[in-house]
């Protein structure tokens, strides 16, 4: 019969105040979405990291009057170094090929350049790639070698710009929750206004606090589980339309965002949602009715 009667507390709550019930849930639903957007692309970066980083190449390009000993030397040294995990050496003819094969598009420019003219280097695989620096430490100034570049250098500037996005997604979605529980404390106020006389009544015939709060608080907590539903509805929406739709082709240079990643969202999202409405209402309740 309690539960009963709580259950029905809640839908009759939402219906009284249901224009700030919808903003309430809107609003959380906006927030969400924008926190739950910030985790997936947090999870993404991170799986991105692990899967250029494995695949960095140090690329040690040699002077055009490098010798034999020295190319040998050299050789021998980074396939001897701890911090080296593979060693691949490219000549001039191997380099001019790789060149015809990324610049295929511009036969201009792949005809103005000759086999001849492009240097001849070392491709290096490291155990950690975030040792680059004690390898260029170690090889940079030797003999036969003009010049050690780092793949990662480019990969992190590309990390930097989307952990910047990441960073303003987050503030977006705090000041849109900071907006939600405002509202969730204003709904649960108003509603318990409403409805101070059965509270009075309620504590005069000894019903327990749990009692009397338990409707506003489920209140809070059904209109944040509504934008938890509402907002992984426009993650979904987003995953279909956008990453494989329109920017299909952004998400396959910077690896896809699995569905397994977007579902372990809602969870999250619904955990959040459902537990900060509760926390806000209870709180709001302490210091209103005073119970």
């Amino acid at each position: 019969m309690r539960l009963k009667y709580v259950l029905s507390e809640v839908l009759v709550g939402l219906w009284r105040n249901v224009t700030m019930t919808i903003a309430m849930i809107i609003t959380m639903a906006v927030s969400l979405t924008m926190l739950g957007a910030s985790g997936l692309m947090y999870l993404q970066v991170d799986a991105m990291k692990d899967a250029y980083y494995k695949d960095i190449e140090v690329s040690i390009f040699l002077v055009a009057g490098v010798t034999e000993e020295q190319r040998t030397q050299l050789q021998t040294d980074l396939e001897g170094d701890p911090l080296v995990r593979e060693v691949k050496y490219e000549s001039k003819q191997e380099a001019y090929e790789r060149f015809q094969k990324l610049f295929a598009d511009s036969p201009d420019l792949v005809k103005a350049v000759q086999a001849d003219k492009l240097p001849e280097s070392f491709r290096v695989n490291l155990v950690d790639p975030e040792q680059y620096q004690k390898i260029f430490d170690t090889y940079k100034g030797r003999e036969g070698i003009d010049d050690i570049i780092d793949q990662r250098r480019l990969l992190e500037q590309i990390f930097n710009i989307l952990g910047a996005v990441q960073n303003m997604a987050l503030v977006s979605a705090s000041v849109m929750a900071i907006a939600a529980l405002l509202l969730v404390a204003n709904t649960i106020q108003v509603a318990a206004y409403s409805k101070r006389r059965e509270v009075a009544v309620m504590k005069l015939v000894g019903a327990s606090n749990w009692f009397i709060q338990a409707p506003f608080v489920l209140e809070a907590v059904v209109a944040g589980l509504l934008g938890a539903i509402i907002g992984f509805g426009a993650l979904v929406l987003g995953k279909i339309f956008l990453l494989d739709g329109s920017l299909r082709d952004l998400t396959d240079l910077l690896t896809p965002i699995e569905w397994s990643t977007v579902l372990l969202m809602f969870p999250f999202m619904a955990g959040v949602g459902g537990l900060v409405s509760a926390v806000t209402a209870w709180v709001t309740l302490r210091f209103y009715l005073r119970v």
